[in-house]
């Protein structure tokens, strides 16, 4: 596991400020926001996978010779 140092500004202290609290570190709530941040990065990666299949002509056609060879 990594250690790592950030360098914040006051809005910085004061979303992490927020995130934080009796029940969760400033270290927990850096990895959640890590780790969120990752997620909607994979979903947009795969929202434009899944849309660049949709939009090849190629793939349709493949995708409906093997749904009407079913």
């Amino acid at each position: 596991m990594a250690t790592i140092t950030i360098r914040t500004d006051k809005v910085v202290d004061e979303a992490l400020e927020a995130l934080t609290g009796a029940d969760k570190s400033r270290s927990e709530a850096v990895r959640e926001a890590i780790l969120l941040a990752y997620s909607e990065l994979r979903h947009a990666q795969l929202r434009a996978e899944a849309e660049a299949l949709r939009d090849d002509p190629a793939d349709v056609a493949a995708s409906r010779k093997l749904a009407a060879e079913m």
